[in-house]
């Protein structure tokens, strides 16, 4: 990942990041997760570092324009994204 990236979502689990990365990835759009828990080892970590989806900065608009398109076609998603 360049020096010129930008956190564009935090999520409260690894799941939930790597299903947005996921999206990303579909789109062809390169991402990374930054987490915080012992490589795994302590999930519980999560609560206190939310795991950070990155992307490009040329890349930002269009991952989040995404991202909010894929939430807003989830009937069970009733807050919309946060943004870092």
């Amino acid at each position: 990942m360049p020096e010129h990236a930008f956190v564009i979502r935090s999520f409260p689990n690894s799941v939930e990041a790597e299903f947005a990365r996921a999206v990303l990835d579909a789109n062809g759009i390169a991402s990374m997760l930054l987490k915080d828990n012992a490589g795994g080892m302590l999930p519980f970590l999560d609560v206190l570092h939310p795991v950070r989806l990155v992307v490009r900065k040329t890349d930002v608009d269009t991952a989040v324009r995404l991202l909010d398109a894929t939430a807003a076609t989830d009937p069970a998603s009733a807050e919309p994204p946060l943004l870092s």
